[in-house]
């Protein structure tokens, strides 16, 4: 292992929250400042312990988040990380008592154990490089590997896209156009510009990286909110999910005409997406258990139930035959779904139903998953 980290997994607590509230809101950080006071009030019902700190807690970090959501815990690292996160995004937080919240914060809620992993034996070996990134709390997200062998990531709470060049280990950030805009999903196109959602602003992006300059393409719908996977068709169609939204966008890079459909099932959560090799797209529907295609013509959405109601399918990816196949966060598992005959099969983590599987990606035959372990 090479590198380091700045603390334990921050974004466990704030993910959920991001993608289904903060993604969806209009409001503007300063006017934060407006109402947390009375939000305060409302939080401290809630049992908090006592210290210095812990208004300012209730206060700034109550006006957005649900206090209980602290107890989940970090290590020391891992709430500098969290509170630079939110200072990145906005939230005011009085220079003189950002310490003050940090300790409190430390001391209060130390980590708290972590399911175990399931360590199977086998062939594989896996080289794990870290490289921090240059703006401390960016939280980022969305890995990508460039056609050129580098690896780009969304800085979200930094309001930057990142670039890392995995022989040099050299990283350059790229500052998005708008403030706030929370850069969610990557994706590159035939000319070697890069994609991204804006989760936070109701907005997709596209930078030149030659030159750093930005066109966003606005939602002309304002119920279109929270932008959130993206895809590059055959035809350089791009494609987005919107999961607060519970619709799906195309935009034609050559016009800029963007159109939008929603989801057949009410709060469905559109998520990840993927093109097949037919140029269809191929979506997840995180809030149902349903996996769904996109007419690329007409935009007509046709659904695939799953067997089992309870799954929640997050991410996909599609294999050389385009079969589908999925993490089911939900219920910790992994699943493959043949669209063409409609053959199903799952298979359980070995890390058991709270193991929350995540991000996948294929490569060299292989189905990678990222798993986050943590409390139910």
């Amino acid at each position: 292992m090479h590198g380091a980290q700045a603390g334990r997994r921050p974004d466990e607590v704030t993910a959920d929250h991001w993608e289904t509230g903060m993604a969806g809101r209009s409001t503007v950080i300063s006017a934060i400042a407006l109402t947390c006071l009375g939000l305060a009030a409302h939080a401290q019902q809630t049992e908090m312990p006592d210290g210095a700190g812990r208004q300012t807690f209730l206060t700034y970090c109550g006006a957005c988040h649900t206090p209980d959501r602290a107890r989940a815990g970090y290590t020391p690292d891992g709430w500098r990380t969290v509170v630079r996160m939110m200072l990145n995004f906005g939230v005011p937080v009085p220079p003189d008592q950002v310490g003050t919240l940090t300790q409190y914060l430390i001391e209060s809620f130390p980590e708290r154990p972590r399911p175990a992993a399931a360590i199977l034996a086998g062939p594989a070996q896996i080289d794990l490089r870290l490289w921090p990134v240059p703006t401390p709390g960016s939280r980022p997200h969305d890995p990508m590997a460039g056609s050129d062998g580098s690896i780009w990531y969304t800085g979200q709470l930094a309001n930057k896209l990142g670039r890392i060049d995995p022989a040099s280990g050299a990283i350059r950030e790229y500052a998005v156009k708008t403030p706030q805009t929370g850069p969610h999903g990557l994706a590159e196109d035939k000319d070697g510009h890069i994609w991204f959602t804006g989760n936070h602003l109701g907005l997709v992006g596209k930078l030149d990286p030659a030159t750093g300059s930005i066109v966003e393409y606005k939602m002309p719908d304002p119920k279109a909110k929270d932008p959130h996977s993206i895809a590059i068709d055959q035809a350089r169609t791009v494609w987005y999910t919107l999961q607060v939204a519970n619709m799906i966008g195309r935009i034609d890079p050559r016009s800029g005409e963007i159109r939008l459909v929603g989801s057949p099932t009410p709060g469905s959560r559109p998520y990840g997406i993927k093109i097949n090799s037919r140029g269809v797209p191929v979506f997840v529907e995180f809030g149902s258990n349903k996996i769904a295609t996109i007419d690329p013509a007409s935009m007509t959405i046709k659904e695939y139930t799953l067997p089992e109601a309870a799954a929640r399918p997050r991410r996909l990816v599609l294999t050389a035959d385009d079969v589908v196949w999925y993490t089911d966060f939900a219920r910790g598992y992994l699943g493959r779904l043949d669209l063409g005959t409609g053959a199903h099969k799952e298979w359980p983590s070995p890390s058991g139903p709270q193991s929350r599987p995540y991000g996948m990606a294929f490569a060299k035959g292989a189905i990678l998953v990222q798993r986050i372990l943590r409390q139910a």
